[in-house]
């Protein structure tokens, strides 16, 4: 009896890379999702401040250099700085706080003045009769005033504001007035302050100014050989903005650039002569 030859047919399915349980679909689904936030991120920083939009464009051009040092860690100036009142008292508040922890303190305290002023947060460091910021007559440092330094200049540092840095003398004069006078120490002072506060933590394009002003803004007109009279002067000023949907900050308010622009109408003349 003759045998039929079996036909066996194998059919094998066509493979679809995992199917519906494959990875493939998270991938696209990742790529849309980080498509989706940088869009959100363009559209925040378009409608963000100019000097946030400097923070962050100083952080993606530098991560570990300047852009690190535009932001802040003061939770009430905020990313773009100091730019109201507001912002310059919560900033007086964080700074007593951290000269506060220094060791002597108590020594000093008298002689540290932290005060908002139109410019901005003013620091004043005055001197004693013996001398506790600088060698009597002299513009060199005492260890007293680096220490305080190091503790204001990274703070300061951090903030994109700009920075004034002012010497005052008393009025007595200079023992060697002929060639070097008040004027002359008054300035030398401010620059010594500056180079500390560039060693420990200042950007040095962060100082706009340094002003040398001998006797002529005595602390106290009345006693003009008072050791209060020699001081150095900080000043963390205001961030000025000039957006033209917001306007100019002047003296820490914001004001709309139509009335900062406006000039004040003059005054009606009354006229002395009767009917």
């Amino acid at each position: 009896m003759a045998f039929e030859e079996q036909v066996i047919i194998v059919k094998k399915k066509g493979g679809h890379a995992g199917g519906h349980n494959g990875g493939a679909w998270k991938v696209a689904y990742a790529d849309f999702v980080t498509a989706m936030m940088a869009l959100f991120i363009v559209l925040w920083l378009m409608n963000s401040s100019k000097p946030v939009q400097e923070a962050v464009g100083g952080y993606f051009r530098d991560p570990n250099g300047s852009g690190q040092k535009r932001g802040t860690q003061f939770g009430g100036a905020g990313d773009g700085g100091a730019q109201t009142k507001e912002d310059m008292f919560k900033l007086k508040e964080d700074l007593a706080k951290a000269l506060g922890k220094m060791a002597g303190f108590d020594r000093m305290q008298k002689l540290i003045e932290l005060k908002v002023t139109p410019e901005g947060l003013q620091i004043e460091m005055m001197e004693d009769p013996s001398g506790t910021f600088f060698e009597n007559g002299s513009a060199e440092a005492t260890p007293l005033l680096q220490s305080l330094l190091k503790v204001l200049s990274p703070l300061a540092g951090k903030l994109p504001n700009p920075i004034s840095i002012e010497g005052h003398t008393d009025s007595k004069p200079y023992a060697s007035a002929k060639t070097y006078g008040n004027w002359e120490l008054s300035a030398d002072r401010a620059n010594a302050a500056r180079r500390l506060m560039e060693s420990y933590g200042v950007k040095p394009n962060q100082i706009v100014e340094v002003r040398g002003y001998a006797d002529r803004k005595l602390r106290k007109p009345q006693q003009p050989d008072d050791a209060s009279n020699r001081r150095i002067t900080v000043i963390i000023r205001y961030m000025v903005e000039t957006d033209p949907q917001k306007g100019v900050i002047k003296d820490g308010v914001l004001v709309p650039l139509k009335e900062a622009d406006a000039a004040p109408a003059p005054a009606a003349q009354k006229s002395s002569k009767t009917p």
